[in-house]
């Protein structure tokens, strides 16, 4: 401002250069605190709850596709884009979808185990609840840890996981 009154252009550069940074900060999300994906398409995916998740799958018939993250994880993170994918959102409905946080559950998250705790792991149990550990990557390490990069990790696992234990309820 000038002594005047008056706006001076400096002013105006300045105030708009803060303005589209701070619209720039709220459109990517910069700042936000999701180190481990808390958004995991929970618009397009019905995850449940393990609890709830067994009780929805007794009914269903339908198999479970179990993920373990925690939030601090970036491989969680660049996983969690994954369910983003048109095909994983569609094969997803043919299976009961839960997501349990490994902090928040650590009794159930070292229930399941079979090469490790790493995070993420994601597993294909049947509608009883039941863990089928032959469902899972070609690799003797990290079995349970889909392609965090692309789909087509997790989509071949869901494919495995539906002719193995099969669909349940129609969709």
């Amino acid at each position: 401002m000038t002594h005047s009154g008056r706006i001076t252009t400096g002013a105006v550069r300045a105030v708009a250069a803060l303005a589209l940074a701070a619209g720039l900060v709220v459109a990517t999300g910069a700042g936000v605190a999701r180190a481990g994906g808390e958004d995991w398409n929970d618009a397009q995916i019905k995850w449940m709850s393990y609890q709830d998740g067994l009780e929805a799958a007794k009914e269903s018939g339908k198999p479970i596709c179990l993920v373990f993250y925690t939030t601090w994880c970036p491989h969680c993170a660049n996983y969690s884009r994954v369910f983003y994918d048109p095909q994983v959102v569609e094969k997803s409905k043919s299976f009961v979808m839960i997501r349990v946080d490994k902090d928040k559950a650590r009794e159930l998250s070292s229930q399941f185990t079979p090469d490790g705790e790493y995070i993420p792991r994601t597993y294909f149990l049947s509608s009883d609840g039941k863990l089928d550990d032959s469902i899972s990557e070609a690799r003797p390490q990290y079995k349970y840890f889909y392609n965090e990069q692309n789909a087509s990790g997790i989509l071949g696992g869901m494919d495995r996981a539906l002719k193995k234990l099969g669909s349940g309820a129609s969709t």
